[in-house]
């Protein structure tokens, strides 16, 4: 046993004189002997997970200076790993690109330098790392970034880009319901009805984001804020002993997902709870995303759980007070992007997606509706363990993410289905690279166009590296909004396609809803028959475990399901 002690650190010195950072193993185990199937095959399932000294952190050679302490500080932050050694590498103790760009965004806060993704991912290990951020240092010196300020409530409040353009759709399609998010949980158990209230009522005042509309004068929208002692306005319906309650259950989900919202008047969000036993009850919750997004989703949840826990026991907020509101970011993001930054990432997309093809000719089952349709639906995506364990594997061996993998391969099949070796697909980044913003609730969101060459010369490895070259390159370019991309290309407009791409890929990093938890309730997401498809295709994974799962949400006036 004691030779086993620091055996890991020992080994990963030795095979990193040989083998490039992304190839060196994470973590060393001693057995006896590996475990066999009957067939005398390695029985992957009986190999015992890593304990905590199987791990090479490099722990033996702890960081050193204040910016190599400051990185391990923020790494163990962000990654939940205790320990950080100075020869750790980011990725290999668990990074991806999301935890990238919030690390990035902390650099930027505490030391006052950009640090591009591209950097980051060729330097990954804590000690290079830092000399990186050294030499950014001594070149250019701390920075003091502006700061995202509290704006007089006064005067008149702007959109953010992305709510301007979300504005002037709603304006041309009459306010559909393609843009609305919908929620649906079941909760089972004792449910504190009067601590549900006051969790969404104090949520309601808590985000000025709920609470904001959108009044145009003369043409032009600006934002207004509705009282915050309004309350949330729970509307609530009993179907104990009501005839074919599952029905009517239905209808009341499908209502509060399509019922139109009115921009000016608001609320832009609304729920209801239905109780459909004594302890049974539906929690729908719809908001326009005009006010929202999938990160706003997760704080929503985060904290109505926080809430309600202490509010169940009679408890006071535990939330500490939000220093900044949405509409402060929505000013701050104007003069932020602006002049040379907006020049700069104006000139990288212009010249990035410069002749790009303006529709994927993927075969469809039915012609394309001379407007475009939002009917979908989807079908489920399951890649093995087996399968999934193989593609983390070529991940490590080429230095790129799972999800710049599975896109390199979402963009290949696109390419063999379509006959199109130029292929620009979607993708959906958080845009909170500010920290103050991470905890607010609004629509930050932004979309990438990311365009990959899949022309018949490249091999996977120059395709795996163009494709990683690509998604660093057009995240440390996130910052102008998609909208304005769209107006630099200036791709033909057409009613029956999207701009610039008809097919999306996103990475999830969890299921928020599934992982939602009440106190003293059994809570789990309600299945609905009824979905949007923004886009011709979209699909989207996530890791469960170890297999890869998610969606392929299609557009069902173009497709059938068994295509």
């Amino acid at each position: 046993q004691d030779e086993v002690v620091g055996l890991a650190g020992e080994l990963r010195s030795y095979l990193s004189l040989s083998l490039p950072e992304h190839m060196v193993p994470a973590a060393f185990v001693v057995l006896d002997a590996l475990p066999l199937t009957p067939n005398g095959k390695v029985d992957r399932r009986a190999l015992p997970a890593p304990a905590d000294e199987a791990y090479a952190r490099g722990v033996e050679e702890a960081p050193v200076g204040e910016i190599e302490t400051l990185l391990a500080g923020l790494w163990s932050d962000l990654l939940g790993v205790e320990r950080i050694g100075r020869r750790d590498s980011f990725f290999t103790l668990g990074g991806h690109s999301l935890l990238a760009v919030r690390l990035i965004s902390r650099i930027r806060q505490e030391l006052g330098i950009e640090l591009t993704l591209a950097k980051l991912f060729a330097q990954p290990v804590l000690f290079d790392m830092a000399g990186v951020i050294a030499e950014l240092v001594e070149k250019s010196g701390r920075q003091l970034l502006p700061a995202i300020e509290p704006v007089d409530r006064g005067g008149v409040l702007p959109l953010s880009f992305a709510q301007q353009r979300l504005w002037f759709l709603g304006q041309l399609d009459g306010m559909s319901a393609s843009y609305h998010i919908p929620l649906a949980l079941n909760l089972r158990g004792p449910l504190h009805r009067a601590a549900l209230i006051r969790s969404l009522d104090t949520l309601w005042e808590r985000h000025e984001g709920l609470r904001s509309v959108f009044v145009a004068q003369g043409g032009e929208p600006h934002v207004e804020l509705l009282a915050a002692e309004t309350g949330f306005g729970l509307v609530e319906h009993d179907l104990r002993g009501v005839d074919q309650a599952q029905t009517r259950l239905t209808e009341l989900c499908r209502e509060a997902s399509d019922a139109p919202f009115d921009f000016a008047r608001g609320p832009l969000v609304r729920g209801q709870l239905i109780r459909l036993g004594d302890e049974e009850h539906v929690l729908t919750l719809t908001q326009h995303h005009i006010i929202s997004d999938g990160w706003s989703i997760e704080v929503f949840l985060r904290e109505l759980r926080t809430l309600y826990g202490a509010f169940l026991r009679d408890g006071e907020d535990p939330l500490p007070a939000l220093q900044i509101q949405y509409p402060d970011y929505a000013v701050w993001q104007r003069e932020w992007i602006s002049g040379e930054r907006q020049a700069l990432q104006a000139r990288y997309w212009s010249s990035e997606l410069a002749d790009a093809p303006a529709l994927l000719a993927l075969p469809t089952d039915r012609s394309r509706p001379a407007q475009q349709s939002f009917a979908g639906a989807h079908v489920d995506i399951w890649l093995d363990p087996e399968l999934s364990r193989q593609l983390k594997v070529l991940s490590l061996r080429y230095g790129t993410t799972l999800f710049m993998t599975i896109l390199a391969a979402w963009a290949s099949l696109l390419s063999r289905l379509s006959g199109q070796e130029d292929i620009v697909i979607g993708t959906p980044v958080a845009n909170r690279a500010r920290t103050e913003v991470e905890g607010l609730i609004g629509f930050f969101v932004n979309t990438l166009a990311l365009r990959v060459d899949l022309s018949e010369s490249q091999d996977l490895e120059t395709l795996l590296a163009q494709v990683r070259s690509k998604v660093v390159s057009g995240q440390d370019h996130q910052d102008l909004p998609f909208e304005q991309v769209v107006e630099i290309v200036q791709p033909a407009r057409r009613l029956d396609h999207t701009p610039l791409f008809q097919v999306m890929f996103s990475w999830e990093n969890e299921d928020v809803v599934a992982a939602t938890k009440l106190d003293g309730l059994s809570v789990t997401p309600l299945e609905t028959n009824y979905e949007v498809a923004k886009f011709d295709l979209d699909l989207a994974l996530r890791e469960a475990g170890d297999e890869i799962i998610g969606v392929l949400v299609y557009s069902s006036a173009l497709f059938d399901e068994s295509t």
